[in-house]
């Protein structure tokens, strides 16, 4: 599912999401190592026709791990211990974009300055979303998801 859809499936969490992305300008994209371990490496999001779009170096270990095994998450920065900050979470599969229009579509990513081949450019696939949300004052986590399978929830929940 492109971000579009998750739009018209989601639109509270995509918007949500959205905002963080666009604010920070930067995201945490989580990805398998060949020997299964996770890595975790900083990509630039970009809205681009309705597709959630981030790329990496040709030679990065990320660009490989996407390479060989799609699956990832993409997680939004987050710069306060304190929760003030909602945090976005996107599971899904990067699949490797080849239309040159969409690749350049958004004038300002990074890799439209780039030499043809230096980037590998990915659109994710959405499989579930998720905004977590803390209420410090209460002492509570509401967690906002969305998936194909359950479709959208709301749970509540104390902490610590």
């Amino acid at each position: 599912m492109i971000w579009a859809e998750f739009e018209e499936a989601a639109p509270e969490i995509a918007r949500l999401g959205r905002e963080r992305f666009v604010r920070a300008g930067v995201a945490l994209l989580g990805t398998l190592r060949r020997d299964g371990s996770p890595r975790i490496s900083p990509v630039e999001p970009h809205f681009v026709s309705g597709h959630l779009l981030f790329a990496a170096m040709s030679w990065s270990v990320k660009a490989r791990d996407l390479e060989r095994d799609p699956r990832c998450v993409l997680h939004s920065a987050v710069s306060d211990p304190d929760g003030s900050e909602d945090e976005f979470k996107l599971f899904g599969r990067a699949g490797r974009v080849e239309d040159q229009e969409l690749r350049e579509g958004d004038r300002e990513a990074w890799w439209v300055s780039r030499p043809p081949g230096s980037a590998r450019v990915f659109d994710l696939s959405i499989e579930q979303g998720v905004v977590v949300s803390w209420e410090t004052e209460r002492a509570e986590m509401l967690l906002r998801r969305w998936s194909p399978k359950l479709g959208l929830g709301e749970v509540r929940r104390s902490y610590p």
